[in-house]
């Protein structure tokens, strides 16, 4: 059974960082790419950043460009979401997501969720 955990989360101020992970189970990295996705209270899911079964990656928020990356360790099954210059409007629920490729980032294309990690960036 394909399954992913979100840890990482918690309250940061303005300005910090947090590195977020996404713990695959059930299936290797070699076949999925998997997505980090958003949620702010009222607003819809968005797509952040997603790496391919092949390493590369793809960005779908402009937003977030230069202060977030994504890796991941494929012996650890694990992607990370390196978080840095964290600010007000980044706070969200934040969910890892799997699928065959990135695509678009439409979070409706990703078959596989977790549970999602509360981030909030607050003084």
């Amino acid at each position: 059974q394909l399954q992913l955990v979100e840890s990482g989360g918690g309250l940061v101020q303005p300005g910090g960082s947090l590195r977020l992970s996404c713990a695959a189970s059930g299936f290797t990295l070699d076949y999925y790419a998997i997505g980090w996705f958003r949620q702010a209270p009222g607003k819809e899911r968005e797509g952040i950043l997603c790496i391919s079964s092949r390493g590369e990656v793809r960005h779908y928020a402009d937003a977030v460009k230069g202060r977030f990356t994504i890796s991941r360790d494929a012996a650890k099954k694990t992607v990370y979401l390196q978080m840095n210059s964290l600010k007000q409007e980044d706070t969200a629920v934040y969910y890892c997501a799997a699928d065959s490729v990135c695509g678009t980032g439409a979070w409706r294309a990703f078959e596989t969720w977790g549970q999602g990690t509360q981030v909030t960036v607050a003084s």
